[in-house]
């Protein structure tokens, strides 16, 4: 997914379970209310992303970009 350009893409409510956004750039992207059980989003770029009600249980975010205005609003992060 690196070659893909996502940031500030709409990604609300998407079912990504599982999905492989390693090295992903999604920044400023909404990705509210969007599933992302067990994904991978290694080195992804989050920074100033939309994650309100989002549920990162089980996701991979080593070395994710994850500061720098990201919105966790009722998220899950296990």
């Amino acid at each position: 997914m690196s070659s893909i350009p996502l940031g500030h893409a709409s990604l609300a409510k998407a079912d990504l379970r599982g999905a492989n956004f390693r090295e992903a750039n999604l920044s400023g992207a909404n990705l509210s209310r969007a599933a992302w059980r067990q994904a991978n989003l290694q080195g992804a770029n989050l920074s100033e992303a939309n994650l309100t009600k989002a549920d990162l249980t089980g996701a991979n975010l080593k070395n994710a970009t994850v500061a720098a205005g990201v919105i966790l609003v009722d998220g899950s992060i296990k």
